[in-house]
C-alpha cells in the first residue's frame, strides 16, 4: 500500500462523510489556486472539520513521508496552494467559526476558513474592524491571508497581514499543535509568528488566528479622480505623500483596465481617462475635512480633469467595486492573463510604467495595469490567449521581464501574494546562494522532511541538507539540536 493509500485510510477514520476525496473526476476540482496557468490534481483531497482532525491528518503525512499542502479559498494568485501530484490537498474551508470578538481588548479569534470580510462584519456591531482588505475579500480566508502576508487596498495606512495577526495555533510539519504569540501586544523569545506568517504554507497551518481589530473612522471620505495619464496620475500621487498626507488608500488604474471594469461592472469611471485615482481618506472628521481640501487641490493642480467624492455608503461601493473587480475583469477583454505582482519606489512609477509600455508593445502582448499607487505596488495583468501557439510562453516572458524591471529599480518580486510556485525561479535574481540558503535553514528547522508545501517559494533543487558543507541528508540544524525548534 503506498504512502498515500494510508494517508487516506487514516483520514477516513478521522474525517467522516465527504470530507476525503480520491475520485479523479471530483480532484480536479482542486487542480489550481486563483492563478489558474498552471494545474496538477493532487493524489488525494482531505477537508477536516476541526483542527484535530487536521493535525492528525497531518501526523499521517508526516508518518508516512507524504508532501502535503494547505488550501484555503484558493484565491492565491502566485500557486501557492498548487496541489502535488503525489500528495495530500489539506483544505481548511470548513474551519470557518468566528471564535470571540473581544472588543475590549481590540482582538478576535478565528479559525482559518473564516472569510476575511466576515470578521470585519463580526466586529462592526462594537464598532470595530479588520483592516487588511484584500480585493478577493469577499472570498479569500484568513488562513491564506496569514500564510502569503497578504495586502490590500488599504495596506498604505494600515499595513499587511503581519501587522495585525497577533497570535496563531498551528500544526508544524511533523502533526504537533502548538501555540504561537497570543492576546499579549508581544511575546518573549524568538519570533516565530513573524517567520510563519508569510511562509506561504512552507512551516505548517494555522488552525486558528487571533487578529487586531481597528476602531471604525469617524469619517470616510472615498474620491474618484481622473487623469489624461498615468504620468499625469503619479504626480498627483507623489505631491499627496510629499504633502504629509497617509491617505488610507490611494489606488491606480490605466485606461486598459479602466475599460475592463467599466464593461463587467458599470462602475462609471470619467470617460477618456487615460488612468484614474480611488483615494480613500479616513480619521476624525476635522482631519479628514483638511486632508480632503489639500487633496483636491492638489490633484488639480497636477492635471485632474474630473474629481468626483462619493456621496453615501452605495456611491462609495460602487467606486470600489471598479477597483476590486479589475482582476476578474479583464476575463471580459481576454481569454487568459497573469496577475503579476512586483513593488517598486514610489518615485520610479513613471519610468517603470513607461518601461512596461514598451515590452507590451515590443512582445505584442497587452498589459492593464492596477496598483497600490500609495506604496509602489504593482498588479500588471498580462493578458494572452493560451490557444494561441507561442503566446502563453510569451506572457510568462513578459512576466518575468516586469519582475526584472522591480528589481532593477530597487524594488521586489512580491508585495502581497507570494512567490509560490509562480516566482520561485526569480528568486535568485534578488537573492544570491548564501541567502537563500540562509532562508532554508529556517524552513528545515521546521520541516527537514521537506513535506509542506514542497517546491513553493525556493527555486529547486534545494532541500534540507543541501547547504554548503554539508552532505546530502544531514539536517544543517540537526547536529546542534537546534532543529528541535517545539
Amino acid at each position: 500500500m503506498s504512502g498515500v493509500e494510508q494517508v487516506a485510510r487514516r483520514a477516513r477514520e478521522l474525517v467522516r462523510g465527504e470530507g476525503v476525496i480520491s475520485d479523479r473526476a471530483r480532484l480536479r476540482t482542486y487542480e489550481c489556486d486563483g492563478l489558474a496557468h498552471y494545474r496538477v490534481v493532487p493524489a488525494l483531497v482531505v477537508i477536516p472539520q476541526d483542527a484535530e482532525q487536521l493535525a492528525g491528518v497531518v501526523r499521517a503525512c508526516a508518518e508516512h513521508r507524504v508532501p502535503f499542502v494547505a488550501r484555503g479559498s484558493g484565491t492565491g494568485l502566485s500557486g501557492g496552494a498548487l496541489p502535488h501530484a503525489e500528495g495530500v490537498l489539506v483544505v481548511t474551508s470548513k474551519l470557518r467559526e468566528v471564535v470571540e470578538v473581544r472588543p475590549e481588548d481590540q482582538r478576535a479569534v478565528v479559525e482559518p476558513g473564516v472569510i476575511n470580510l466576515d470578521v470585519s462584519r463580526a466586529a462592526a456591531p462594537y464598532g470595530y474592524y479588520y483592516a487588511p482588505d484584500p480585493s478577493s475579500q469577499q472570498i479569500c480566508s484568513i488562513g491564506g491571508n496569514l500564510a502569503e502576508n497578504s495586502g490590500g487596498a488599504h495596506c498604505l495606512k494600515y499595513g499587511f497581514t503581519s501587522h495585525h495577526v497577533i497570535g496563531a495555533d498551528f500544526v508544524t510539519p511533523q502533526g504537533d499543535l502548538v501555540r504561537l504569540g497570543g492576546m499579549a501586544p508581544d511575546s518573549p523569545g524568538y519570533d516565530l509568528l513573524g517567520a510563519v506568517v508569510g511562509s506561504e504554507g512552507t512551516l505548517g497551518i494555522a488552525t486558528s488566528v487571533t487578529v487586531r481589530l481597528v476602531r471604525l473612522p469617524e469619517e470616510v471620505r472615498t474620491l474618484l479622480v481622473g487623469f489624461a495619464s498615468t504620468d499625469a496620475a503619479g504626480a498627483a500621487v507623489s505631491a499627496i505623500i510629499a504633502a504629509g498626507i497617509v491617505p488610507a488608500a490611494i489606488e491606480m488604474m490605466d485606461e486598459l483596465a479602466i475599460a475592463a471594469a467599466e464593461e463587467a461592472v458599470q462602475c462609471n469611471y470619467p470617460d477618456g481617462a487615460g488612468a484614474v485615482l480611488v483615494i480613500e481618506l479616513d480619521g476624525p472628521a476635522a482631519e479628514v475635512a483638511a486632508e480632503y481640501d489639500a487633496v483636491e487641490r492638489l490633484c488639480r493642480e497636477n492635471g485632474a480633469f474630473e474629481q468626483r467624492v462619493a456621496t453615501d455608503a452605495a456611491d462609495r461601493a460602487l467606486i470600489w467595486k471598479g477597483r476590486k473587480s479589475a482582476f476578474a475583469a479583464v476575463g471580459r477583454v481576454s481569454p487568459d492573463y497573469i496577475v503579476q505582482d512586483g513593488v517598486i519606489p514610489r518615485t520610479a512609477l513613471p519610468e517603470v510604467l513607461a518601461a512596461i509600455a514598451a515590452l507590451s508593445e515590443s512582445s505584442g502582448i497587452r498589459v492593464a495595469n492596477v496598483f497600490h499607487a500609495g506604496d509602489g505596488n504593482l498588479h500588471p495583468l498580462v493578458l494572452f490567449d493560451e490557444s494561441v501557439p507561442g503566446q502563453g510562453a510569451a506572457a510568462e516572458e513578459l512576466s518575468g521581464a516586469i519582475l526584472d524591471l522591480c528589481i532593477a529599480h530597487g524594488g521586489s518580486i512580491t508585495g502581497e501574494h507570494g512567490v509560490g510556485v509562480d516566482k520561485a525561479k526569480h528568486m535568485p535574481r534578488m537573492y544570491d546562494d548564501a541567502d537563500l540558503d540562509t532562508m532554508q535553514l529556517v524552513r528545515c528547522a521546521f520541516d527537514p522532511d521537506g513535506i509542506a508545501n514542497p517546491g513553493k517559494v525556493f527555486p529547486t533543487p534545494r532541500l534540507c541538507g543541501e547547504v554548503p558543507g554539508k552532505h546530502k541528508g544531514a539536517h544543517p540544524l540537526q547536529d546542534s539540536g537546534l532543529a528541535e525548534i517545539f
